[in-house]
């Protein structure tokens, strides 16, 4: 996640911990029942086992009493994210099980240039291996040119911070 994002959408307090890897999964993007995001005008990202594979981000410390607002902006409800458990490795060489989302029924599809950005900005910005930047920089997108409202609202704030 994109740091600036996460004030926006999550009305609870986040601490970062570590960025992490998680062996044998890898990101994958996707529709949910083969709808495309209205909000995001593409894929959106899941993880999907895959031996031998790695995927690499943050992991956040909250309090488990919002759970359920964390569930509710990831679409659990909905029934678009199932909540699942994941052991991911820490620089040091800890095991953290920690709380991840994975899309149920989903098509796969593109991601827009707008929200690979956004997912590049994060990977920039937690300082995640370059190696799995350039991985994320080579993901092909839809193409889609038309207007993406949070990623204008999200521009924006990186803007803002630098000032």
């Amino acid at each position: 996640y994109l740091d600036l994002k996460i004030p926006r959408s999550v009305p609870w307090k986040l601490i970062f911990l570590h960025w992490f890897h998680l062996q044998d999964f890898k990101l994958d993007f996707g529709h949910h029942q083969g709808r495309t995001s209205p909000v995001w005008h593409g894929g959106t990202a899941t993880i999907v086992q895959s031996p031998g594979d790695e995927v690499w981000g943050v992991v956040w410390k909250m309090n488990t009493s919002n759970l359920s607002s964390l569930d509710k902006q990831e679409g659990v409800a909905d029934g678009i994210y199932v909540p699942i458990e994941v052991n991911v490795h820490t620089p040091a060489g800890k095991v953290l099980t920690c709380r991840s989302y994975q899309m149920r029924d989903y098509v796969r599809g593109p991601p827009s240039p707008q929200y690979k950005k956004v997912i590049c900005m994060g990977a920039k910005q937690n300082s995640l291996p370059t190696e799995y930047q350039k991985k994320l920089e080579a993901i092909e997108t839809n193409n889609y040119a038309g207007p993406v409202p949070i990623f204008e609202e999200i521009e924006a704030a990186v803007k803002e911070s630098k000032t």
